[in-house]
């Protein structure tokens, strides 16, 4: 040996021939090929690096792995005491499925998801490994849970019955720092609605299917558009109750009568005759008729006359004077006798006057 070689020190030679295999630290990513899939455990060889090992805690996010696929997963702890590296697939799944929500969100595509569960705010849904919300007001008119707003045991209800279903949906918002997770089954159907609104004209007849019957209307489903039938526009006759007409789940013709950027409005009763007009056709100006007083307020009394014709008994039709009170002269659902004083036709509207009208002294 020459006199000036350089002695090397077994240190500086273990140093020299491990210079090329990086030492994993914990938090890093790795890559590695499946050499075992148990049900307690997971064994994924490192290479240079070992072998790794997936414990059974973990093995939902391991189910369709199978020997000899390419994985990515997380160091948890570099050298465990058997000499195994402990792997987190959990991590490193959810790293990968941010990066392709982000991807989807970028590129606003329509991705399904199945929720897996229900609350009265929405539906808890998984996507890509992360669980990410669908909020009610983002379903659309086939789904929304359009019922009365004392009635939140029903709106759960109708949420569980989405329970899994896949539904067609787009993100709405994802920020991986806060682990927020938006989802939109309208945004996923609104170019679709665009179409099928552009083919619809006012005096359309149109069928649906009820998804809500509510105090003032009742909703319709029209081909994914959502439409109300207004409490006014369901009969010509008075209407107390829109549930006395249709349930949740019936279909029904109707008429569209104006249409908007997200609804349509649409009526049930200018479907068939208006039995006011031929009714009233019996009636003539300053004949006498008998009624039913069906309402009594300050300003006189409704009278049903026939089936489709109510008349407006006027305070100022009782006797002289301004204090008249009406419910000192009528009783709800007595019978009188009264003259017809007016008919409006364009109107719809009857006056009438009492018949044994007697001054005030």
């Amino acid at each position: 040996m020459a006199k000036d070689a350089k002695k090397i020190t077994m240190d500086e030679l273990l140093e020299s021939s491990d210079s090329s295999v990086k030492q994993v630290i914990a938090g890093d990513t790795v890559q590695g090929t499946v050499l075992s899939v148990k049900k307690h455990e997971i064994l994924i060889d490192l290479g240079a690096q070992g072998v790794g090992l997936v414990p059974r805690r973990e093995a939902s996010f391991a189910k369709n792995l199978n020997v000899g696929d390419e994985v990515s997963a997380s160091v948890i702890d570099p050298e465990m005491d058997d000499g195994y590296v402990l792997l987190s697939l959990r991590k490193a799944v959810k790293d990968k499925g941010w990066d392709e929500i982000q991807t989807k969100l970028d590129n606003a595509e329509i991705v399904s998801v199945v929720p897996f569960d229900a609350n009265r705010g929405g539906l808890l849904v998984e996507y890509e490994g992360i669980r990410g919300f669908l909020p009610v007001s983002q379903l659309s008119a086939e789904h929304y849970p359009r019922v009365g707003s004392a009635d939140k045991d029903e709106i759960l209800q109708r949420l569980n019955s989405l329970v899994g279903k896949p539904i067609k949906v787009r993100i709405l918002d994802a920020i991986k720092k806060e682990n927020k997770l938006i989802f939109s089954e309208k945004e996923a159907v609104k170019d679709g609605l665009a179409a099928r609104f552009a083919e619809l004209n006012i005096g359309d007849t149109v069928k649906g299917v009820v998804t809500g019957v509510v105090d003032f209307g009742v909703f319709v489903n029209v081909d994914g558009i959502e439409g109300l039938v207004h409490i006014s526009e369901i009969s010509w006759e008075r209407v107390n109750s829109p549930s006395d007409y249709v349930k949740v789940g019936d279909t029904i013709e109707a008429k569209i009568i104006a249409i908007d950027k997200e609804r349509l409005s649409l009526s049930m009763k200018q479907l068939v005759e208006d039995p006011w007009l031929s009714e009233v056709e019996n009636l003539k100006k300053g004949s006498k008729v008998e009624g039913t007083i069906t309402r009594i307020t300050p300003f006189g009394a409704f009278v049903q006359i026939s089936p489709a014709v109510e008349a407006l008994m006027h305070v100022s039709e009782l006797g002289e004077g301004s204090d008249v009170d009406p419910e000192k002269v009528f009783t709800l659902n007595e019978r009188k006798e009264f003259k017809v004083l007016d008919i409006d036709k364009e109107g719809r509207k009857i006056s009438l006057s009492i018949v044994d009208k007697k001054s005030k002294k």
